[in-house]
């Protein structure tokens, strides 16, 4: 079990939760969850990271270690996704408080996000944060204030499901050509069976038509994600 551990974005209390490593390897990754908030699937994948030596931090978008269902959860995502300066000022006082855990620069980390989170982290990209990588496993792609050339600093690699409804077609090409217009250094990966929230078993057999867990979309997509990772930090 990870520890909770309260940081702020201005005067708002953000409760995360941090794991840390048996073994450091000198390197931090930020967890960003869902639209419901910090719940099941990032906390799991925070351990997870932590087991691989990294320090990680679940972030928490909402304050307090807020979580939302149905549709609160959509109208609390909705509030930040209409103001990406807000989310990337939300996401990167997370980042700042992963640095101050972990005491690495922010070159030595990279954020991961899934969902919203997903979305979440590839606003810090846009936005110019100096990490080293960005990784969104089943996020919304668009954003009202697209990358401009030259800012975007971290390597990306984008997760996406092919059956995925939150994240239609021109959605998939109109990131491809935002990374490229931005000079980016980015990788879209798209899983052909996968609806949204392929990675979370908690959706699993749900009501939610839009969404399931796709075991084989899970497994491939974790250790591609774990591949860039670590090239990225070799690099």
């Amino acid at each position: 079990m990870g520890e909770a551990t309260i940081y702020k974005d201005g005067d708002l209390e953000l409760r995360g939760i941090v794991e840390r490593p048996r073994e450091p390897n000198g390197r931090a990754i930020l967890v960003v969850h869902e639209a419901p908030g910090l719940g099941d699937n990032a906390r799991r994948r925070t351990s997870l990271l932590a087991e691989l030596g990294y320090v990680a931090l679940a972030a928490d978008l909402y304050g307090g270690g807020r979580t939302y269902g149905g549709s609160e959860a959509t109208q609390q995502m909705d509030a930040l996704r209409a103001d990406p300066a807000v989310l990337r000022r939300r996401v990167s006082a997370g980042l700042d408080a992963l640095t101050e855990l972990a005491g690495v620069p922010p070159e030595q980390c990279a954020a991961v996000g899934y969902c919203f989170g997903g979305l979440a982290v590839l606003e810090l990209a846009r936005g110019g944060a100096p990490v080293a990588g960005i990784v969104s496993f089943h996020g919304l792609l668009r954003s009202s204030a697209p990358a401009k050339k030259g800012e975007v600093r971290a390597r990306i690699l984008a997760c996406t499901g092919a059956k995925d409804p939150l994240v239609p077609l021109e959605d998939v090409t109109a990131f491809q050509e935002e990374m490229d217009a931005a000079a980016a250094d980015w990788q879209l990966i798209v899983y052909g069976r996968a609806l949204h929230s392929f990675t979370n078993r908690n959706v699993a057999g749900g009501a939610d038509p839009r969404m399931d867990y796709d075991p084989s979309a899970d497994r491939q997509s974790w250790a591609a994600a774990l591949l860039f990772l670590e090239e990225t930090f070799s690099a």
